[in-house]
């Protein structure tokens, strides 16, 4: 294994992961609201999606589909969608969002399944066009082309479970019912916030189409 280079992939996934972005806004909210389990599920989506970038990329589709525009604007539109869509649930019920709902929340455990929180953690991360593009220069400007294919996998390997453990670490944190009944108050805002988050991210992906 290179190390220096190992080094580097691991920096810039470090700064690109603490970012504020969709799979930040949707472990965020998740959290709050149903707690760290379905927040880790969520987080667990996302390394999965981690492994879908990485996959293609080690197989070559990703440089496919970033040079052939109308497989790439089809992404975009997809990705804009879901995220427009996500957001819009946000939006929706973020005047529902109070303490009380919060507290009954915390009582009853309620939430989506856990096929639903990781489904959800997939798609946003695994339909961004903008990890598509990170995990494209990642591996062909970065990662030397004579670095072998294994060693290839190990660093996506490391890349999923560095972001999973990111995510599972802020969804613990939040997800803490003592941090849930502090913040309660200000649920409403926290979810207005993450709604706008995603749908001025869904807009900037389809006007970039």
């Amino acid at each position: 294994m290179n190390w220096s280079e190992f080094f580097l992939i691991s920096l810039a996934h470090f700064f690109a992961v603490i970012s504020p972005g969709p799979d930040f806004a949707l472990v965020v909210r998740v959290s709050l609201r149903f707690g760290s389990i379905t927040g880790s599920w969520t987080s667990l989506g996302i390394g999965c999606g981690i492994l879908l970038h990485v996959s293609y990329c080690l197989l070559g589709v990703a440089v496919l589909v970033s040079q052939s525009d109308l497989f790439f604007d089809i992404l975009k539109i997809l990705a804009a969608l879901y995220m427009g869509y996500l957001a819009v649930g946000i939006l929706v019920s973020w005047r529902q969002s109070s303490y009380r709902d919060l507290a009954m929340a915390l009582e009853k455990s309620e939430g989506p399944t856990i096929f639903r929180a990781w489904l959800n953690g997939f798609l946003t991360n695994g339909m961004n066009p903008k990890a598509t593009l990170f995990f494209l220069a990642l591996f062909s400007l970065v990662i030397d082309a004579s670095t072998p294919m294994v060693v290839q996998a190990g660093y996506g390997v490391y890349l999923s479970a560095a972001t999973v453990g990111w995510f599972v670490l802020l969804a613990n944190t939040i997800g803490h019912d003592s941090v849930r009944k502090r913040l309660a108050p200000v649920a409403p805002y926290i979810d207005l916030a993450m709604g706008i988050i995603l749908l001025v991210l869904a807009f900037g992906i389809a006007l970039d189409i």
